[in-house]
């Protein structure tokens, strides 16, 4: 079994999978481009679902699998822990692109119907952490609304896209969604199925992270919030990294940002499954503080890049966003408040 192997072979492991998730994630952001150009599904929508979920498959198998195996502790740390570092993503990409702020040459209404969609997400975790344990079977009663909420997001968003009663406005530094021409050189089919391919790729490589992670949180006396927030969160996000900044670089601004965005919404539903998954009631009662602690940390980093969205600041400190800045700040928090013994 896997959970038996040695420590050394554990963070072998881990290292081998966090490598198969990076070199798979570098493809996935141009296949899911093609895809919006062919289907008409646009950046934003395309970016929130195909490229969110996705890249988040390796995150999902993680958290469920974990739930499952009864570690509660794991499987919502790597979730929130997430969101948080993959918000903080955003950051990184901004300091890539150098014409003007990121959040002002990718804003669109769809990216802040994202946001807004997953601060919503973000606060029924927290009401969920505060409220009794009510439960349905072993599931607790927030789990379907989180469900709900998401799926009505998305229709929000889609309606909005359609037929949008305001929009940012234009500047000489904004990058609209514009299909490119394909010229029928790749058959829709074709694209899905490799983007299949690639996906399922990825969700085998975030079982066997869960196995080596386990192994690495018992065996180091890290703890499993530690090790869920700064080790697994960061290696299944890796996709998320190198799509964003693969798509800053090919100049698909909106589907950089809605991939993020969009994925961190996707990424509240970890919690969902995982409470699902979890045998011994409501998994939002079985975790410590620093979990608790690490949602309203992406909630606030969510809020502040929402902000940044909304104000579109074209250059700031360093040529990146103030909003930017604030981001890598909260997140070197989060590291204190988990790794710094109270």
């Amino acid at each position: 079994m896997l959970e038996t192997m040695p420590l050394g072979a554990a963070v072998a492991l881990f290292g081998l999978c966090t490598a198969v998730i990076g070199v798979v994630g570098t493809k996935l952001a141009g296949v899911v481009d093609r895809i919006a150009d062919r289907t008409g599904l646009g950046e934003a929508i395309a970016g929130a679902v195909l490229l969110g979920f996705a890249t988040s498959l390796s995150g999902i198998v993680l958290s469920v699998s974990a739930a499952l195996s009864g570690r509660p502790e794991l499987a919502m740390s790597n979730a929130v822990g997430g969101i948080a570092v993959q918000t903080l993503f955003l950051a990184v990409a901004d300091l890539t692109y150098r014409r003007a702020n990121l959040e002002h040459a990718a804003a669109s209404l769809g990216n802040i119907m994202q946001a807004a969609l997953l601060v919503a997400q973000m606060s029924w975790l927290l009401l969920a952490f505060a409220m009794p344990e009510w439960t349905i079977g072993h599931v607790h009663v927030a789990t379907p609304l989180l469900l709900v909420s998401y799926l009505y997001g998305l229709r929000l968003i889609r309606k909005v896209q359609t037929a949008p009663m305001w929009g940012p406005a234009r500047t000489r530094e904004t990058r609209e969604d514009v299909p490119e021409d394909s010229n029928g050189r790749e058959s829709l089919r074709r694209l899905l199925m490799a983007f299949a391919g690639l996906a399922v790729t990825i969700g085998t490589a975030g079982w066997a992270l869960e196995k080596s992670a386990t192994v690495i949180a018992d065996d180091t006396r890290l703890g499993e919030a530690v090790v869920g927030t700064l080790f697994t969160a960061v290696a299944t996000s890796l996709p998320e990294l190198v799509t964003t900044l693969a798509a800053v670089r090919r100049g698909a601004l909106t589907l950089a940002v809605a991939g993020i965005i969009g994925g961190n919404a996707f990424d509240s539903l970890f919690a969902a499954f995982s409470d699902v998954a979890y045998l011994d009631g409501s998994i939002y009662h079985a975790v410590s503080d620093p979990v608790v602690f690490w949602t309203a940390l992406g909630m606030l980093m969510t809020a502040f890049l929402l902000m940044g969205l909304i104000r579109r600041e074209e250059q700031g400190p360093g040529r990146i966003g103030f909003e930017s800045l604030s981001l890598f700040g909260f997140y070197a928090l989060g590291v204190v408040v988990v790794v710094v013994p109270g």
